[in-house]
């Protein structure tokens, strides 16, 4: 199932708003446990009033197409899913335009990753006046999660879907969500989320089948920014380090003089970008280096096909790393 990129119809009054899911301590609890209690860590029974008529779609607005394909596939066709950062686009330093405003005023029920990934959401719900308006926060206070550290001083890694067993758990949270803005299709939605966490639990699998095939002495890699930590914590790759902390910033000649010398001491073959990113810095750091560049990755963003769902972003990512390493 597929994100439908379009604005919304108008939303259903709202009487009151989901607390926001960083209000809740951060458990720790085994992953498996985690994943049976995670719904409750989206606050539901918001009291509404609802202005669509029988068998119309609940309006849903994600900030992101990764987003927007999980929340699609759990939402089946009661849904409409709207992605308010294109695909190919980079949501670090995404700025809203007026028509995202208004899908935000139209939307049912808002969905961010939080984290720092989207904190741009806050002032366009804001500029929107949809502070009535659920919203879910699928990255914030996950039971059984332990955070990695973000590109400052205090802050996490927003990228948790990257590993495919937390994208299991944002499933439950939006159904959660999905349940507490449309209660009459309940049953439908914890039916397609609990189909949808079968194919991600096999794809689960697929992935440490193939990171298994790679010689254990060659998974080591750069990447362009911090968006692969999880991923690489969970399916066994070492991240020897970044060419940027963070999108938008660039590195000092100091830092990139530490990471060439890192690259070579470590004997990292291969560097890795997405493809929304300019190539040239990672060039340069190959070039000096001796390593190659491989510039087609994706985490953020779904792109062209065939990286068209969350799955097939899983899939190409998983063989672009191990075509290059093995």
């Amino acid at each position: 199932m597929h994100a439908t990129l379009r604005e919304s119809t108008p939303a259903p009054a709202l009487v009151c708003r989901l607390p926001l899911a960083s209000s809740m301590p951060l458990l720790r609890f085994s992953r498996q446990f985690a994943v049976g209690l995670v719904v409750v860590a989206v606050v539901a029974g918001c009291a509404r009033t609802s202005s669509r008529a029988p068998g119309e779609k609940l309006n849903v607005a994600t900030t992101t197409s990764v987003l927007a394909d999980i929340v699609s596939n759990v939402g089946g066709d009661l849904v409409t899913v709207t992605s308010l950062v294109p695909k190919n686009a980079d949501v670090h330093t995404f700025e809203p335009r007026p028509a995202d405003v208004r899908t935000i005023a139209s939307a049912g029920l808002l969905v961010m990753n939080g984290l720092g990934l989207d904190d741009w959401l806050r002032k366009t719900i804001a500029n929107a006046a949809a502070d009535k308006t659920p919203l879910v926060q699928l990255g914030v206070g996950l039971p059984g999660v332990e955070l990695l550290p973000g590109e400052t001083v205090g802050t996490q890694n927003p990228h948790l879907f990257m590993d495919v067993k937390y994208a299991e758990l944002y499933v439950d949270r939006i159904a959660a969500g999905l349940k507490s803005a449309d209660p009459p299709n309940a049953s439908a939605y914890d039916s397609q989320a609990t189909a949808y966490k079968h194919r991600l639990e096999t794809l689960d699998g697929w992935v440490r089948a193939q990171i298994a095939t790679i010689p254990a002495a060659n998974r080591k890699i750069v990447t362009f920014h911090n968006a692969f930590p999880y991923y690489a914590r969970e399916y066994g790759i070492a991240i020897v380090g970044v060419a940027i902390k963070a999108p938008g910033q660039d590195p000092s000649a100091g830092y990139t003089a530490d990471l060439i010398a890192a690259i070579k001491a470590a004997g990292v073959k291969v560097i890795f970008s997405e493809a929304q990113f300019p190539t040239k810095l990672a060039d340069q750091l190959a070039a000096e280096a001796g390593s190659k560049v491989v510039s087609n990755l994706y985490d953020d963003s779904l792109g062209d096909a065939p990286v068209t769902t969350y799955e097939e972003l899983i899939r190409w990512d998983t063989e672009q790393l191990v075509k290059a390493l093995k």
